[in-house]
């Protein structure tokens, strides 16, 4: 039986919204192709190794959480970047995807560093708003649909180098102003949708699956 081996970044400590089940809607659709799936946590102070794992996922907690994840995070930078590079299949979810970036802002509006493996950033809203609800979007490559729920007090700027992941047909997105959401470099996407996203969207997980297998 074929291996497939996943990493989950911090799944001791970022596990908001249920996301996990990202990872549980990911391995039941690798099991139905043949594949023995194994998950392991990689959390402070371990060692990610960058060829070992065909898919990634790092979620979003909350603030404490993050902090504590960020100052371990740098440690792992370079070989994470490395991941990335080689076209490793990797989905960052919130927090998550902020955190590849620049920088966010915390709710008491103290500025955390991120990654900077890519060049968006976020601030927080105005009078601490959050964009809440139901959201659609539509995959800028493949033209399909994704929805899920997004939950975020913050406002991410994607660099004019970057491609967003989809549009906004309903919700806010990014930003709530240039109808982006998300983005996607080779095979690494950041979006703000919940729900879990693939639990939600069957096409997007096995796209991803797909790509595993390309590479292989």
């Amino acid at each position: 039986m074929k291996k497939l081996i996943i990493c989950h970044l911090y799944g001791n400590l970022l596990n908001t919204y249920g996301d996990i089940g990202n990872i549980m809607a990911f391995s039941h659709e690798a099991r139905k192709r043949g594949y023995e799936v194994e998950t392991e946590i990689i959390s402070l102070g371990d060692e990610f190794v960058p060829e070992k794992y065909d898919f990634v996922f790092f979620g979003g907690g909350q603030d404490y959480e993050q902090k504590i994840v960020q100052e371990d995070l740098l440690g792992k930078r370079d070989e994470l970047a490395n991941y990335i590079e080689e076209s490793g299949v990797f989905l960052a979810i919130c927090g998550g995807y902020q955190l590849l970036g620049k920088y966010y802002y915390d709710a008491y509006n103290n500025k955390i560093n991120g990654l900077n493996i890519f060049d968006h950033y976020t601030e927080n809203q105005q009078d601490g708003a959050r964009f809440t609800g139901q959201i659609k979007i539509k995959d800028n490559l493949s033209k399909k649909i994704y929805e899920g729920f997004e939950n975020h007090g913050g406002v991410t700027y994607l660099s004019k180098d970057q491609k967003a992941l989809g549009m906004v047909i309903e919700g806010n997105g990014n930003n709530g102003k240039d109808k982006t959401e998300g983005f996607r470099y080779k095979n690494t996407i950041g979006t703000y949708l919940h729900g879990p996203l693939l639990a939600r969207n069957n096409n997007l997980c096995n796209d991803l699956l797909n790509k595993i297998e390309e590479r292989n």
